[in-house]
Order: C-alpha cells, then sequence, then structure tokens
C-alpha cells in the first residue's frame, strides 16, 4: 500500500497542477506564417521552371540548326552588249600649229590680239612699221616711169632706122643695134615692175595675219621692239583646237584586224579617256594608219580626230585611247567582280533556290568596263555571288542580296 494513501489527509502531499502553455502573439504568428510559407514556395518553383522552359522554346526558335547563313551581295547575270576594244596610250596633236614669224624687218607698231584668244584665218593680228616699204614703192614706180619713157624713145627710133634703111641711108648694124636697146629696155622696165611689185608685197606683209583658225598663245613679243624675218621665236603660236588629233599605239598584233575594218570602209570609233582610264573625255573616229611598225616597241601609231567643240582635248595633253573594233550582241553577262579564278578553272558562286551556292566553271569572253561576256557555263536570270566570295565553299548556307543595279553598271 501506498504510503501516501496512510497518511492523514492533512498530511498527504498535494498534487501538482498539469502547467497550461501560455500562447504569446509571436508564436501565433510564427505558426501561421509557417502554413502560409508551403504554398508560396510552391508558386515560385513553378514559375522558375515556366520560366525556364520559356526561354529554352524561345533559344531553339531563334537559333535553328545548323551555322548561320553567311551574307554575300549577288546579281543575275543578263543579256547585253559588249564591245571589243584596243587600247594604247597617246597623246594629243593638233592638226595645225602655226609659230608665226614677220617676213619683213622693222618696228612692231601693234598688237591686235589677246592672249589665248580664238582667232580666224585672215583676221589681223599684228603691224610693222609700213612707212620704209611704201617709201621703197614710190622710188620703185618712179624707177619704172623713168626706163618706160626710155623704152618708148628708143621704139621711135626704130621706127625712124627702119624707113631709113629701106632708103640705103643707114647701115643695117644700126637697125640691129636699135632692136636690141629696145629689148634691153624692156628688160629694164620689167625689172622696174619687178620693184615696185616687191615693195607692194612688203606692205602686205607688214599686216601679220592669221593663216589658220585657232588659239592664240602668249605673246612673245610686244609692241615697240624691232623684229626680223630671222629671229626664231616669232611673235606668237596659233593651235588649231577644232578639230583636233590624238595619235595613239597599238600593237603590232592588233593590225590586221584594223587593216581588215579599213579596207572594207567601216568607221572605226576612237574614245579617248584621261590618265586614270576612268573618265571618258570624247569621242571620235579612226583617220589614218603610220605606214610603218616601230621595231623597238613592235607598235604601230594611228591617228584619231575628235570635234573636239568643248575644248576637252589640250594639245600635248596625254590620254588612253580606246579603239573600237567589234561589237557583240545578246551575250551573257555578268559583272566582272563575280568571276572567280584559281590555277586549275575560272568558276563563279552560283546561288541555288535553297539560298546555298555551288561552284559553277565558266568559260569567259570579252571582259570590257567591269563586265564579262560568259560563253558556257551560265543562262540569263543565273544568280551570282559578288561581295563575300572570300567565305563561301561548295554548299554554304548564304543570305544573299540582290543588287539593285541587277549587275549593269550605270543602269
Amino acid at each position: 500500500m501506498d504510503e501516501r494513501q496512510l497518511l492523514p489527509p492533512t498530511q498527504q502531499e498535494p498534487r501538482p497542477a498539469t502547467p497550461q502553455p501560455e500562447r504569446s502573439p509571436a508564436s501565433f504568428f510564427r505558426q501561421r506564417w509557417k502554413w502560409l510559407a508551403i504554398p508560396i514556395l510552391l508558386g515560385l518553383l513553378i514559375w522558375i521552371l515556366v520560366s525556364r522552359h520559356g526561354s529554352a522554346s524561345a533559344k531553339s526558335h531563334a537559333q535553328p540548326s545548323g551555322p548561320p547563313a553567311v551574307p554575300v551581295v549577288a546579281v543575275q547575270a543578263y543579256r547585253g552588249d559588249i564591245g571589243v576594244y584596243f587600247t594604247g596610250l597617246g597623246a594629243v596633236t593638233p592638226v595645225y600649229t602655226v609659230t608665226i614669224r614677220t617676213q619683213v624687218n622693222g618696228e612692231l607698231m601693234h598688237v591686235y590680239f589677246q592672249e589665248g584668244q580664238i582667232v580666224h584665218k585672215g583676221e589681223l593680228l599684228a603691224e610693222v612699221d609700213p612707212r620704209p616699204y611704201q617709201v621703197q614703192l614710190t622710188q620703185a614706180e618712179g624707177q619704172l616711169l623713168k626706163d618706160q619713157a626710155a623704152l618708148e624713145n628708143a621704139r621711135i627710133d626704130l621706127t625712124r632706122y627702119t624707113t631709113l634703111l629701106t632708103q640705103n641711108a643707114v647701115p643695117e648694124q644700126t637697125v640691129a643695134t636699135q632692136k636690141a636697146l629696145i629689148l634691153q629696155d624692156e628688160g629694164t622696165v620689167k625689172t622696174d615692175q619687178g620693184m615696185i611689185d616687191s615693195a607692194k608685197l612688203n606692205l602686205v606683209y607688214c599686216r601679220i595675219t592669221s593663216p589658220i583658225d585657232g588659239r592664240v598663245g602668249l605673246r612673245l613679243v610686244d609692241p615697240g621692239n624691232i623684229v626680223h624675218t630671222t629671229d626664231t621665236n616669232g611673235l606668237m603660236v596659233i593651235t588649231q583646237l577644232e578639230p583636233i588629233t590624238v595619235i595613239f599605239t597599238i600593237s603590232e598584233d592588233q593590225v590586221p584586224t584594223v587593216l581588215q575594218k579599213m579596207r572594207a570602209k567601216q568607221p572605226l570609233r576612237v574614245d579617248a579617256y584621261d590618265r586614270d582610264l576612268k573618265t571618258k573625255l570624247a569621242e571620235g573616229q579612226l583617220t589614218t594608219l603610220d605606214n610603218q611598225i616601230d621595231q623597238t616597241t613592235g607598235t604601230l601609231r594611228l591617228r584619231a580626230t575628235f570635234p573636239n567643240k568643248g575644248d576637252v582635248l589640250f594639245p600635248n595633253q596625254f590620254v588612253n585611247a580606246r579603239l573600237l573594233v567589234d561589237e557583240k550582241h545578246g551575250v551573257t553577262l555578268v559583272p566582272s567582280v563575280a568571276i572567280q579564278r584559281n590555277s586549275q578553272e575560272t568558276y563563279v558562286y552560283l546561288v541555288k533556290l535553297d539560298q546555298t551556292v555551288t561552284v559553277r566553271q565558266v568559260t569567259v569572253g570579252t571582259t570590257e568596263g567591269g563586265e564579262s561576256q560568259v560563253d558556257s557555263g551560265l543562262s540569263p536570270g543565273d544568280t551570282v555571288v559578288t561581295t563575300g566570295v572570300d567565305k563561301l565553299q561548295e554548299g554554304t548556307k548564304v543570305a544573299a542580296h540582290l543588287a539593285a543595279n541587277n549587275g549593269r553598271p550605270g543602269s
């Protein structure tokens, strides 16, 4: 029996009361947030999973499988015309260049031109003092009158002697002598007339006129100077500018083709280009060929004539002359930059319908002005790459940008 049951009630130990937990406000809120955190964490986890899946899906659509396409510029082959040219170095050469010199001695009285002026044939340019030659003319005319009077008197004497001879009044020797005197006086009169003509001609030479149409250069002698016929520099230089010619050379191997065209009376066009062979200056026509080939250079000289209305060609100017000897019509053309070459072949990169390129061998004919004739391997409408070929090989996928001018220069 339990000892506590034997003790009187007053002596029994009291039972401890069961402690009641105290619920503070802080503990209440902690328990509440514990249950709220669970759905929040679940929602956050779901959002992360969905975001990753969407990003992966977007990347899969933005970046297709395989290497990216190579950006290139392409053009289409087209049908057109192309010329066959012979090119040679040339120099602008005037048809006429005249150094004006005085033909009489004397003081240069007047100059009637301005430097650089365009003058015409027969136009008065300068004048030499004419007074000395006017005096010579007067003297020659006086001497002529004197000698004409002597001639007339000799003729009268001859008539008289002839009458006397029929009467045996004078010997025949007198008549013969008189006839010789008349011939002598006639010669003197002719000499006097020549002196008159010479003086008149000198008066004409005192007025210096232009022998051609052209442009006057810089003045070489000023008024007031004494000029002589023996002066080497002259008074001025006149150069004809319209028309003007270009003398250029071609290879001796090209001469037969040009001769064949000229013998057939076919006019051959010649274009004059600047030193860089980029700007066309003028258009003319082949005039003639030289009569022999220069053995030191193996070339033949040709002359072409240009109207030169705008004075774009200047004497002694260096030009590149391009002689058109043939023109091909309706051929397949592509820009020359599309033609690729290696040690074995000539080819282009052809863009196929699936936007990949293939190497296409071609045969190139005439090349002119940035265009090349393709004899085989391409057809009009085929698309070929012109820019970006260094990154291409067989089967490369490209993003081709078709050139706006379709490859035709100047269109």
